[in-house]
């Protein structure tokens, strides 16, 4: 006899009742090894996450993504649009490794790194389960008409809430628009601040509405990468994993009773106490195998041990394994796929890295001005030009200046021969390139142009120079 489940239990999820409309999930306040390990790793992730976008390192804001302005800084190093094939590269990398890291030990991601996870399960729900109390108390408490005691904990939980979100909000903003623009419009107030004032309320809306209301279904519905699992978890991958053999054996699943012995009887280890759905936050029953909703937050397999030990059964009944492991006993293989995916991140890396060597502080694009011809001026053919100065650094260039390189001749910028360029911003302007006839061998000659803050050699480019065409 088995009590394996059929697949019905995939047409429907925890989150939403018969009729359609949304179900909330109690889920029983975990505890445990795993959840004590969780919340050392989460507390350090959101410290991190709260201290990166006021980290400055050589001027730079350490973690910063403002898409208005088109500036990114990761770790420090910034990125402006002219660096975008390096910010792609950096994603690519990521995206390989999170698939590498999936392929292997499936949505631990979800379950230990995740910001939606972390903030749900160890600050909102822990901060609901000191106000409305465990598992039981907040079911009835949701079926309990509207009293004092439900107006005062509600409102109470939904302000704290606010504030949570609000300071979120806070944080999120800091990254977009860099952590020096928030703390000017702490300083000047909304009013003078309003577009990112505006902003932060839509933020602090938004996240507020996702921890008190859309919750875990933001990853079973909104979350790209939950439903990547699909593709990317095979019988190889190790996830919080449901020992099947072990727990149903030829009798199945069955009450526990201390008067008989177990390993007599043919009955599964699993006793049927349900413990494992009730502590769940995504709402499933771990023992119907892998499914979409889970995110291997680990909290089953900690009420599952403490269950088995309380019976004087052996503990990992539900533990950190791939399918093959328990139902072939084959230990951990690094697959053909596996390799792939390291293959593929390792080239990736490597060319990011040596296009970080070949990156320069400085960018100049140089270029002739459209629909120009040459001019002669006396012996001398003259090109007139546009120029563009990136200053990606955190200090001013104040003697920048232009010279032919392995070309004789003249630069004459138009306005002043040397100029400043501030830090983080750009320089425009025009200038004429005169050469000699004599020294022109074709009609079009290549010519280099370096670009010097005093002595220092800062970029150099390149650009075309017109002159006659020679009849020799």
């Amino acid at each position: 006899m088995s009590n394996l489940p059929d697949e019905a239990f995939r047409d429907t999820i925890g989150t939403i009742d018969e009729g359609g409309k949304r179900k909330f999930i109690f889920p029983k306040k975990p505890s445990g090894k795993f959840y004590d390990y969780r919340k050392i790793v989460s507390y350090v992730l959101l410290a991190i996450l709260i201290i990166n976008p006021f980290i400055k390192v050589n001027g730079n804001q350490f973690m910063m993504f403002n898409i208005i302005e088109r500036r990114f800084n990761i770790f420090g190093f910034p990125f402006w649009p002219q660096d975008f094939y390096l910010f792609v590269i950096s994603m690519l990398i990521g995206v390989v490794f999170v698939l590498l890291f999936t392929v292997v030990f499936g949505r631990i991601f979800c379950g230990w790194i995740c910001p939606q996870t972390i903030f749900l399960e160890l600050v909102f729900r822990r901060i609901e389960y000191w106000i409305d109390g465990d598992r039981g108390s907040q079911s009835r408490l949701a079926r309990q008409e509207w009293n004092a005691e439900k107006i005062r904990k509600r409102l109470t939980k939904w302000t704290i809430f606010f504030l949570i979100s609000f300071g979120i909000a806070n944080v999120f903003l800091a990254y977009l628009v860099g952590s020096d623009s928030l703390l000017l419009m702490v300083e000047q107030g909304p009013i003078q601040q309003a577009s990112n004032f505006i902003a932060l309320l839509i933020f602090t809306g938004v996240f507020y509405f996702v921890f008190v209301w859309f919750r875990e279904q933001v990853c079973i519905i909104a979350c790209p990468y939950g439903r990547l699992q699909g593709v990317l978890l095979d019988n190889k991958s190790i996830n919080v994993t449901y020992d099947f053999v072990r727990g149903e054996k030829e009798e199945g699943r069955a009450k526990f009773n201390k008067k008989e012995d177990r390993a007599l009887t043919g009955k599964g280890d699993c006793i049927d106490c349900l413990q494992c759905v009730h502590v769940c936050p995504m709402g499933i029953d771990i023992r119907n195998g892998t499914q979409l909703e889970c995110t291997n937050c680990t909290a089953c397999i900690d009420e599952c041990d403490h269950i088995m030990e309380s019976v004087g059964l052996p503990k990992g009944l539900i533990r950190y394994a791939s399918e093959d492991e328990i139902v072939k006993k084959e230990p951990f293989k690094f697959t053909a796929r596996m390799k792939g995916y390291s293959a593929v991140l390792f080239i990736l890396m490597g060319i990011f890295v040596g296009m970080l060597f070949l990156r320069t502080d400085v960018q100049a694009v140089i270029l002739r001005l459209p629909g120009q011809l040459f001019q002669h001026k006396g012996d001398k053919i003259s090109n007139v030009y546009t120029y563009k100065i990136v200053n990606k650094t955190m200090k001013d260039y104040n003697d920048i200046h232009f010279e032919l390189i392995d070309q004789k001749g003249e630069i004459n910028n138009v306005g002043k021969e040397h100029f400043k360029v501030a830090k983080e911003a750009i320089s425009q302007g025009t200038l004429f390139i005169e050469i000699d006839e004599v020294l022109l061998e074709s009609d079009k000659t290549n010519v280099k142009i370096g670009v010097y803050n005093g002595k220092e050699l800062l970029e150099t480019t390149t650009t075309n120079f017109l002159g006659p065409r020679s009849f020799n």
